[in-house]
């Protein structure tokens, strides 16, 4: 059972991260799912979403996913981040990352991530990454 809720997630990220571009569009009790919306900054030429948007929101995930079970403890930190790209995005639609959490210990969690464009069934890219957990 998740130790924060979704409300509490969201007024966390709004104070720590008001530039942040995203949404939390799905919060269960098995995996969580952000919504990035695009805006020019996060294109790069060739019509694609950048790689570093993509990654930018998968890490997110992740983090969003360990602070549910630890509570919001905002020195967790991102430890070892893998990022396959597997397809172009579309541009104009926004990119939603689905994230599962592996493992949870107490000083590491490793979290899984696929990523999606707007409206397409495959993935656009998959990530693995680990975070580091601060002692209580």
């Amino acid at each position: 059972m998740a130790v924060v809720s979704k409300k509490e997630i969201e007024a966390f990220l709004a104070a720590e991260f008001p530039q942040g571009s995203f949404d939390l569009a799905e919060f269960s009790n098995n995996s969580i799912t952000i919504r990035q919306r695009m805006s020019e900054s996060d294109l790069r030429p060739g019509g694609t979403v950048s790689g570093p948007t993509i990654m930018a929101l998968a890490d997110c995930a992740i983090y969003v996913a360990v602070l549910r079970e630890i509570g919001l403890v905002a020195l967790a930190v991102t430890t070892s981040f893998n990022i396959n790209f597997l397809r172009k995005p579309r541009a104009g639609k926004a990119i939603f990352a689905n994230c599962h959490l592996l493992k949870l210990g107490k000083s590491l969690a490793i979290g899984e991530v696929s990523i999606y464009s707007d409206g397409a069934e495959d993935p656009v890219a998959h990530a693995v990454g680990t975070y580091s957990i601060p002692p209580k």
